[in-house]
């Protein structure tokens, strides 16, 4: 088995992931087994020829940060959003 280090806040997305699919499927689902379906929900997404045109242009058209900055955003507290007051 290889680990994975991932930043914070996917790792909280992943394991939200893993619960709402053991919810659909009412038996119990692993982060690595939520991956896996996410990965095989890409691969037969992109199996459509326009599904992976369109992704591609998409993909080519974003400001990707590098993994560097992407490590070191995602790494950072969620800051506290300001509560809205009605006046």
């Amino acid at each position: 088995m290889q680990s994975v280090s991932l930043p914070l806040r996917i790792h909280e997305d992943l394991s939200k992931v893993a619960e709402e699919l053991s919810f659909m499927a009412k038996k119990p689902i692993s982060q690595a087994m939520a991956v896996n379906l996410l990965i095989e929900i890409y691969h037969a997404h992109l199996n459509n020829r326009c599904a992976l045109d369109t992704f591609s242009q998409q993909l080519q058209s974003l400001n990707i940060m590098s993994p560097e900055e992407f490590n070191r955003y995602w790494d950072e507290p969620e800051k506290p959003r300001a509560k809205k007051t009605k006046n």
